[in-house]
């Protein structure tokens, strides 16, 4: 049976479209997905996240253990700042990718992926072994995702005049406590906006509270034409176990200063990097009219042959997009199989649209 989550009854009452996703029934949309995709674009929408695992960490070797189990370096955090990385096997494949938020010194909160909620709670078990600090899931909290570059107004009504200037003085990937609500600059869309964790027992008012501030519930859907314009890797299409971020467009995520910070994967990583990459995630658009879709295959002549790890229809666009993984020597076209016969495609680089603006 599936999982739901605290909203569940929310969606519900939504006439949401119910799927299953990673073991958690969860909305796809709620009518139209390609108005849900727009009205985050050009307003404000929604959407429900908390089926993400949250982690949090305590001790005195929390920084220590995270130092050394991320592939970014958390050493860069102060109280209320957050980091994107990846988490790395040995062979410096992909097990997850997260963002960890710095609470306090010694105290550090791990937001994961719900399809990869068990190997990576048994991977934290297993790293954690020589450390002095203690792991604890938070069932106890939902997570509303709120974006569009409408947000801010929006919410404006739902908080105090102090509360909103505090909010209004959040950098991107910086965390405030208001109240009992955790609220980040994050989002997985490539708008502006704002991940609340709460308790889960005021997640239905504060859902009620966001649509009588005229936010517009948002479905998986939507989520992930969103994320895919804007270039964010979505985990188990893009990447995962079997490559490394030198080779999903996340070099950027990889801090290998200090030299002396041992981090799980580096050496392999090392090797990559001194051997060159011989594959790489790029952008793809295509020329003509039809929709891109996972595993179609791709062509680059003289060069060799690569596939389309996520691909779809970017309503902002009006064209087919997809992240793809090719050769590294890949240039700026290439060639997609479809229906039985090879179309061109423009290789660019991610992302196609972010706040609002329009690359392609």
């Amino acid at each position: 049976m599936s999982k739901k989550t605290s909203l569940h009854g929310c969606h519900l009452q939504s006439s949401a479209k119910m799927v299953d996703f990673a073991g958690w029934d969860m909305p796809l949309h709620y009518g139209s997905q390609i108005q849900e995709h727009h009205q985050v674009r050009q307003d404000a929408g929604m959407f429900d996240v908390s089926h993400m695992t949250v982690v949090d960490f305590t001790g005195k070797d929390s920084a220590k253990w995270l130092r050394h189990l991320l592939a970014n370096n958390i050493d860069r955090l102060t109280p209320g700042k957050a980091l994107y990385t990846c988490m790395l096997n040995e062979q410096g494949g992909v097990i997850d990718d997260l963002i960890v938020y710095k609470m306090e010194d010694d105290f550090y909160r791990l937001v994961v992926n719900s399809a990869t909620r068990d190997k990576d709670l048994a991977w934290f078990r297993k790293q954690i072994t020589g450390y002095d600090l203690t792991m604890t899931e938070r069932p106890d909290t939902a997570m509303i995702a709120v974006q569009g570059p409408q947000v801010r107004a929006k919410i404006a009504a739902l908080f105090t005049s102090e509360e909103q200037q505090r909010l209004a003085n959040l950098k991107p990937f910086t965390a405030v406590q208001v109240n009992d609500l955790f609220i980040a600059r994050t989002g997985y869309t490539g708008e502006e906006g704002f991940e609340i964790i709460l308790p889960v027992e005021k997640a239905t008012a504060w859902w009620q509270k966001l649509l009588s501030a005229d936010i517009k519930p948002c479905g998986l859907g939507a989520r992930d034409t969103l994320r895919l314009e804007a270039g964010l890797n979505l985990y188990g299409s893009d990447m995962d176990e079997t490559v490394t971020p030198l080779e999903s467009n996340l070099a950027w995520t990889v801090a290998f200063e200090p030299q002396d910070r041992d981090f799980i994967g580096r050496k392999a990583l090392e090797k990559q990097q001194a051997e060159g990459i011989q594959r790489k995630l790029v952008g793809i658009v295509l020329q003509g009219q039809g929709v891109l879709r996972n595993h179609q295959k791709i062509k680059v002549e003289e060069i060799g042959e690569g596939e389309i790890t996520s691909g779809s229809f970017s309503p902002t666009l009006n064209k087919g997009i997809a992240l793809a993984r090719v050769p590294a020597s890949t240039g700026d076209v290439c060639l997609v199989e479809m229906r039985g016969k090879y179309v061109p495609a423009q290789v660019v680089k991610p992302p196609f649209v972010r706040q609002g603006k329009k690359y392609f």
